[in-house]
């Protein structure tokens, strides 16, 4: 697939899941490619904990069906009824998750490129899991970023220790198709802004 293809189709997965699991050199090829994202100072400060077991999915399901809740309970009118509508997560139909951790302590006290932006490192696990969502996209799966989650109770879960962040809790699997439209957008919650509303020439020009 070529990439500009790849960014295009990517899709946030939920409902397309088909549970079949994933080919064993697929997955490995997909975290490969995460693994080979761009990080500063070479840390490379990610770690990806596979999770299969129907335990451990049902019980963040559970987590995130409660969390869903209270934000649902923040919304009134016309954002209640639009976010009823939307399925927020496919953790057990998917049948794996894959949580990925940073942990700052990768590459040791002196990162190079970190001493005056803290984050950067936070920013390198980003981009593994762009890499591995497009990785995903050309080899015809799925994943889904779930965020309505408690970072303790996922650290938890999943026995991180406590100076690993856990970043994200990706659904991935194979899917019978990919909507055309993002969900968010096909039932009206938010659309995609226009690429000129974001681009500055110079310096920042606010009112846009």
């Amino acid at each position: 697939m070529d990439l500009y293809d790849a960014i295009n189709r990517r899709r946030d997965t939920r409902a397309e899941f088909t549970g079949d699991p994933v080919d064993p050199a697929v997955l490995e090829r997909v975290l490969s490619a995460a693994h080979a994202a761009p990080s500063v100072g070479m840390s490379q400060p990610w770690d990806f904990v596979l999770v299969r077991s129907p335990e451990t999915l049902s019980a963040f399901r559970d987590h995130v069906a409660t969390e869903r809740d209270v934000f649902a309970s923040s919304l009134s009118g016309e954002r209640a009824a639009t976010f009823s509508r939307i399925k927020i997560e496919g953790i057990c139909e998917s049948g794996l998750g894959v949580v990925v951790g940073y942990d700052p302590t990768r590459g040791g006290s002196q990162v190079l490129g970190r001493h005056a932006i803290a984050d950067a490192g936070l920013y390198s696990t980003v981009l593994a899991i762009q890499n591995l969502w497009l990785a995903a996209t050309a080899e015809g799966l799925g994943v889904g970023w779930v965020s309505f989650y408690r970072e303790e109770f996922l650290r938890s879960l999943i026995g991180l220790p406590e100076h690993v962040r856990p970043v994200a809790w990706l659904c991935v699997g194979a899917v019978d198709g990919v909507p055309e439209v993002p969900d968010l957008e096909r039932f009206g919650w938010r659309h995609r802004s226009e690429l000129s509303s974001v681009v500055h020439e110079e310096r920042y020009l606010s009112g846009r």
